[in-house]
């Protein structure tokens, strides 16, 4: 059979679906079990004749839709907040990876946009980050410490501060996707863009590896978090500009609830990431390379795994009990 009349002929099933699943009309459980054996049919058939067809991506995250509402309840008798970090949100993330990608995209493209320009403009960095911070700066190099600046305040009181300000950055961020996507991209293109610059700044004056022993340890999961955030708002983004089969209100709620879900998953890092600039960067100076680089590595290892590799698996477990069952 052509794609093209396999996909005739079931349309107006998985347009049920949709109905079904996002709330437009009512089953109970066992009408969504019947119509999800179904569902496993036509995947295992797409998947079979037309593996690159956008036919598999639409059926797959629809199935996902699909087995968590028929689990709910199940999931409900359970431990919520695991079962959120567990599943829901890997299989979020999974379905909506498209826009990671974008933002990562997008992240990358701004800090080499940073970069080069303070590259080919030595005024570029204190255009960004201000007089007061790099002559601060300065001073502190020539004082043989490049990131002294973590060492001001108590501990706690720098811990809080910092956490504070990162949650109004990514919550910004993500609400911004409202926009069509365009405040997100201008926030996380001020982001990128100051640390593209303040990285080549610690390179022209010669301590760059002290600078990132220091700054990288609470950055990789700072900087993580906050592109994640940045594809949270680019769903709500999408959600409003490309509504495919649903109204855009229904597809904007959808976007919405989505991207928040993957926002509020941010939270447990930017604490994380807020604690080890306020307790454990300030010391980085006097740390054996070894304790700077194990905890560099383990923490992008951490959060790259839950949002790069976690999904998959989660996603590939679910394939695998459709295909069982």
């Amino acid at each position: 059979m052509r794609e093209v009349a396999f996909i005739k002929q079931n349309k107006q099933k998985w347009l049920e679906f949709e109905q079904a699943i996002f709330g437009k009309t009512k089953k109970n459980p066992d009408e969504l079990a019947s119509l999800y054996i179904h569902l496993v049919n036509d995947l295992s058939f797409a998947q079979t004749y037309y593996p690159k067809s956008k036919s598999v991506i639409y059926l797959n995250n629809l199935a996902a839709h699909t087995y968590q509402k028929i689990y709910k309840t199940k999931r409900e008798e359970t431990n919520r907040v695991a079962c959120f970090f567990k599943t829901e949100v890997p299989l979020i993330v999974y379905q909506n990876r498209r826009y990671i990608l974008y933002a990562f995209i997008l992240f990358f493209v701004f800090t080499a946009i940073g970069t080069i320009s303070a590259v080919h403009d030595s005024s570029f960095v204190r255009l960004i980050m201000g007089d007061g911070y790099v002559n601060q700066t300065l001073k502190n190099i020539k004082e043989g410490n490049p990131v002294a600046v973590y060492k001001s305040g108590s501990n706690w009181g720098s811990a809080i501060g910092i956490t504070l300000n990162n949650l109004k950055v990514g919550a910004t961020s993500f609400i911004l996707g409202i926009s069509g996507g365009v405040g997100t991209a201008w926030i996380l293109m001020q982001n990128a863009i100051m640390l593209g610059s303040f990285q080549y700044f610690f390179y022209e004056q010669n301590v760059f590896w002290a600078s990132v022993r220091g700054i990288w340890i609470h950055g990789c999961m700072e900087i993580f978090a906050m592109v994640i955030e940045a594809g949270a708002g680019l769903i709500i983004g999408a959600s409003i500009l490309f509504p495919k089969t649903f109204s855009r209100v229904e597809s904007l709620k959808t976007g919405f609830k989505n991207g928040l879900k993957i926002w509020a998953s941010t939270l447990p890092f930017t604490f994380a990431a807020g604690m080890l600039e306020g307790f454990v960067t300030r010391y980085s100076p006097d740390m054996p390379i070894i304790l700077n680089l194990f905890i560099i590595f383990s923490t992008l290892g951490v959060i790259s795994w839950y949002y790069l590799v976690y999904p998959f698996w989660v996603n590939r477990k679910l394939r695998n009990t459709i295909t069982a069952n």
